[in-house]
């Protein structure tokens, strides 16, 4: 039997959710980050949460290389280094909270911390005299204690929800990094962390071989994706930008509360 005779049976509506999913991962890569939790969402409402989980997070490691041959050249290493060590506290402690907490009760905490989060940096900026006509006094990049908070929480929620972008989309943007570095240093750091993640999902039994032959069937279309970010991401003006990474935190921080 080969690969396509394992794919689950799914009607024609679920593979389109599916397939737009798979769009939106590779988009998130290489322009919008944040935006994969919408592809989170999605790939919830077709498939069981662990299934989806593992789905998603091949997915993601499809896009994470795509997003490194675009931004190879582009990270902020010091950051990316300084990060690992509370990530990878992170990533262990989730992967424990995964097999003792409900999913769900995870889902709407992170959704409530990314709202916190969210609120903070606005608060920050406003402080710092950021109006509508231009920022006036950029306010101070994060302290390495509260970096390494941020690094624990995106392993943390990366591990449990395949959430960390949003999270981390607040790091870097509080660090103030123009699109290009912004994008090759999230790169990287999803690159990284993926992979780090993926024994934690085949010791867990995520990964099985219907996930296989669904995420051979999708990968096509987060390429597709990806080449598409990639296109536009250099015509997003800086404070466009910020104001979508925002955005995109603030939609998915509700539609984890929410779902």
């Amino acid at each position: 039997m080969g690969p396509l005779g394992l794919l689950p049976e799914l009607g024609a509506a679920s593979w389109v959710l599916l397939g737009l999913g798979a769009a939106i991962v590779g988009v998130s890569k290489t322009a919008l980050p944040g935006a994969a939790t919408v592809a989170v969402g999605l790939f919830a409402l077709v498939l069981p949460a662990k299934e989806s989980t593992a789905a998603l997070l091949l997915l993601l490691l499809v896009g994470d290389a795509m997003a490194l041959w675009v931004y190879r050249r582009d990270p902020d290493v010091a950051t990316l280094l300084r990060l690992l060590p509370s990530v990878l506290v992170g990533i262990g402690t989730g992967a424990l909270f995964f097999l003792l907490v409900d999913g769900a009760v995870v889902q709407k905490v992170i959704g409530a911390v990314l709202l916190a989060l969210v609120l903070l940096t606005l608060l920050q900026r406003r402080r710092a005299g950021e109006h509508e006509d231009g920022p006036r006094d950029d306010p101070a990049p994060p302290s390495r204690r509260a970096g390494a908070g941020f690094g624990a929480l995106g392993g943390f929620t990366t591990m449990v929800a395949n959430a960390g972008g949003p999270v981390m989309s607040l790091y870097f943007l509080a660090m103030r990094m123009p699109v290009v570095t912004f994008l090759g240093t999230a790169a990287w750091f999803f690159a990284v962390v993926n992979l780090i993640k993926l024994p934690f999902s085949l010791g867990l039994g995520l990964v099985s071989s219907a996930t296989l032959a669904t995420d051979l069937v999708l990968a096509p279309l987060v390429l597709i994706g990806g080449g598409f970010g990639a296109a536009i991401a250099p015509r997003i003006p800086q404070r466009v930008f910020d104001g979508i990474v925002l955005a995109l935190t603030v939609f998915s921080a509700l539609a984890l509360i929410l779902r």
